[in-house]
């Protein structure tokens, strides 16, 4: 088994083979870790899984944000490396494109399927062979541009019915010179490389005057027109306006970096590169950028016209002149995404965070976050744990509090605690709280205390948890408290202490362990509330019953669960229930019938 099977992830993107350093196969998946585990079951048996199983020593992917995207990036990364297995052995997969027979003094325009398309009269690959039908039709009806085959086209001797329907200008016959053919050609072109939002904003305006005309019909094939060009021309960040550009992304997370190359030339993704370093290997961003650039390029025809770089705070100027006197070639950098760029940034950010992603575990992640608040609320030790607490009710009833616990390894579900508040003090938060705290530390000879207490509310809340664990024998035990700021925005939550506010950097690790474990317990606290109303909703028309007080609803709610399941008793059932009798059976039967 390959070990770099454990770091793939479960998301869509591209797949890459290597056999001694060298790419054998490239595909796509909706879920990476599943398609490419599945070459490695054996239970496969067809000729080029075992070849490729027996062949790969070394597995690489790069993740997108759907699968179309991995789609189309499959496509170019095919087109630019050209593994064994993709061109000798016979593939499923085919792509629709819109065909251009160039070739022919009057070119037609087809569909056409293929797995290599990398001559310029081809525009694609398109997701829907549906929409490259609909889109050629509207060029048909738009520029009049012949879809016959050109031995049809020789033997024409008169206008076939598409000149009659007015989507053919009949070259074959004459009826249009070749610079005017060639110029609806272009303009065709055009039609389909153009923005999508500078089509869409053409044909609405047509569609309104259409439809201010009275000229409803027009307006409908308009309004064709836009669901097509929606459905066909999807905004893909792997087909780009961009023509030479690298970006250099690199994203520091968990103790780790990771960094991701994406290289974009004539417009097309041309391939992706994905590294993890320990941050203590690298101790700054401009050397880590350095070590990525300068190990990228080893020759002049690979130089971009521009570079990007994540970052605004490493020394271009350095980096720019190295090049200059190495390669005798002056390249633009830029740290500005817009336009086209964005979307290929943001992609590329999706997978330098997965570099790193994929060389953790979820234990990993929950252990830098301890270690992080450790330092930052002076705890020592490796390993400690935090409990939660919150208090839930409904206009003071059904009132609720929670305990969740956390340690090192994350949530520890089996530790969740829930205390019923009484009625008496349900409305007060202060009392509920401390009421389920003293209850908490009752059980701390069979379930031992946190070292950390985290309790969501202001002061009052934390000064009501310190005085109930005043008295206690474990003083080592530190209380915090965490409350929204100004508009219950979460970047400005405040953590305290019995010392005052506590400064944790609001994007660091520690921060979000304290929100998470804040969230969980106002989650198991609501619904716990809300089950504890529904119950007692369920059962509320009982209580205006004569002789039906709150033991009997318990035992009826316990037998029946739900009022409908109630009218539908028999008496028998009913006067099986303790306490209830035939007189008390037929009142509660005659009373839920008239509800």
């Amino acid at each position: 088994m390959i070990k770099s099977l454990k770091e793939i992830p479960h998301h869509p993107g591209v797949y890459k083979f290597f056999s001694n350093e060298k790419i054998i196969y490239i595909g796509k998946a909706k879920n990476l870790k599943k398609r490419v585990s599945s070459y490695f079951r054996g239970s496969i048996h067809d000729r080029k899984t075992i070849q490729i199983r027996e062949l790969t020593d070394r597995i690489e992917t790069f993740t997108t944000r759907n699968e179309a995207e991995a789609l189309l990036l499959e496509q170019s990364l095919i087109k630019e490396n050209l593994p064994k297995f993709n061109i000798l052995l016979r593939d499923d997969k085919t792509y629709p494109y819109i065909f251009y027979s160039s070739k022919h003094k009057f070119p037609s325009v087809s569909l056409r399927r293929t797995k290599h398309a990398t001559d310029e009269n081809f525009f694609g690959p398109f997701i829907s062979t549906h929409a490259v039908k609909e889109i050629i039709k509207d060029m048909q009806k738009i520029f009049n541009i012949r879809n016959c085959s050109d031995s049809t086209f020789r033997n024409r001797t008169r206008p076939c019915i598409e000149y009659q329907m007015k989507r053919c200008s009949a070259p074959c016959v004459n009826f249009i010179s070749q610079d005017q053919y060639s110029s609806d050609i272009l303009s065709s072109k055009e039609y389909v490389t153009s923005s999508r939002k500078k089509i869409l904003l053409t044909l609405n305006t047509q569609m309104q005057k259409y439809a201010e005309n009275l000229n409803f019909e027009q307006a409908n094939e308009a309004k064709k027109q836009i669901n097509t060009l929606e459905s066909m021309q999807q905004d893909q960040s792997v087909i780009t306006g961009l023509m030479d550009i690298d970006i250099f992304y690199v994203h520091e997370e968990f103790g780790k970096t990771g960094c991701c190359i994406l290289s974009t030339r004539d417009g097309r993704v041309r391939g992706t590169k994905s590294h993890t370093f320990n941050q203590t290997f690298l101790p700054d961003q401009n050397t880590i950028f350095q070590t990525l650039i300068f190990n990228f390029y080893r020759n002049e025809f690979t130089l971009p016209k521009k570079i990007y770089l994540s970052s605004s705070s490493i020394d271009v100027e350095l980096i720019s002149k190295s090049l200059q006197i190495r390669f005798n070639k002056k390249i633009n950098f830029t740290d500005r995404s817009r336009g086209p760029l964005k979307s290929l940034v943001s992609l590329a950010k999706l997978n330098a965070k997965q570099a790193i992603l994929n060389k953790i575990q979820l234990n990993d992640k929950y252990a830098f976050s301890f270690e992080e608040l450790g330092k930052l609320i002076g705890i020592s030790a490796s390993k400690f744990s935090i409990e939660g607490y919150d208090v839930s009710h409904f206009s003071g009833s059904n009132a609720t509090a929670s305990c969740v616990r956390f340690d090192n390894f994350g949530p520890q579900k089996k530790l969740y605690r829930l205390f019923n508040i009484p009625n008496s003090i349900a409305g007060d938060d202060i009392s509920s709280l401390t009421h389920a705290l003293e209850r908490r530390i009752a059980r701390e000879n069979t379930e031992s205390l946190p070292d950390v207490i985290l309790i969501d509310g202001g002061i009052n809340q934390l000064n009501a948890a310190i005085h109930a664990f005043q008295n206690i024998n474990n003083q080592s035990i530190k209380i915090l408290s965490i409350f929204k700021g100004a508009k219950r925005i979460r970047a400005t939550d405040t953590i305290l202490s019995e010392e005052g506010i506590v400064e944790v950097p609001k994007n660091s690790k520690a921060f979000l362990l304290l929100q998470e474990i804040r969230d969980e317990s106002h989650r198991f606290a609501i619904k716990s509330s809300r089950s504890k109303k529904l119950k007692s909703i369920k059962f509320s028309e009982l209580e205006v019953i004569d002789g039906v007080g709150s033991t009997k609803r318990e035992r009826l709610l316990k037998a029946f669960k739900t009022t409908s399941s109630l009218k539908k008793a028999t008496l028998n059932q009913l006067c099986s229930i303790q306490g209830i009798n035939l007189q008390l059976a037929q009142r509660i039967l005659e009373h839920l019938s008239k509800i």
